[in-house]
């Protein structure tokens, strides 16, 4: 399971907790930005949306002594009921992290979506065993 902690320096994860298809480069905010994302659920679904695999790809950058996040995600629907919402859930997350200076999200459907894309922990909490 994902737990946030302010100072989270963690790098290594439980691996049931990592969703399959999830790519990021390994900054070294990666443990803090995981955290955050472990903080925003979805309003229908009672799991996080890094566990249920709605993040596509993260891409940090550092420019001009800031972090910089890009965050490439999809929702669980294309008629997702916060699908106006959902961006600034997650801006509004990974803003507060120190050091961190614009945040990106861009919401894409390609490829869709579906249960294979969930960490194992999540199927667990939805009895999809």
């Amino acid at each position: 399971m994902c737990e946030n902690t302010s100072d989270a320096t963690d790098t290594e994860f439980d691996p049931l907790s990592e969703p399959p298809f999830t790519k990021h480069n390994g900054h070294a905010l990666w443990p803090k930005i995981r955290a955050a994302l472990c903080e925003v659920y979805d309003p229908e679904i009672p799991v996080n949306i890094y566990e249920l695999g709605l993040m596509y790809d993260i891409e940090v950058t550092d420019a001009d002594g800031v972090t910089d996040i890009l965050v490439e995600m999809t929702l669980t629907s294309p008629n997702c009921p916060v699908a106006q919402d959902m961006p600034d859930m997650v801006r509004n997350a990974l803003m507060p992290i120190p050091g961190v200076g614009e945040v990106r999200v861009e919401i894409v459907f390609d490829p869709p979506w579906d249960k294979s894309f969930m960490a194992e922990t999540a199927k667990l909490q939805l009895n999809m065993f």
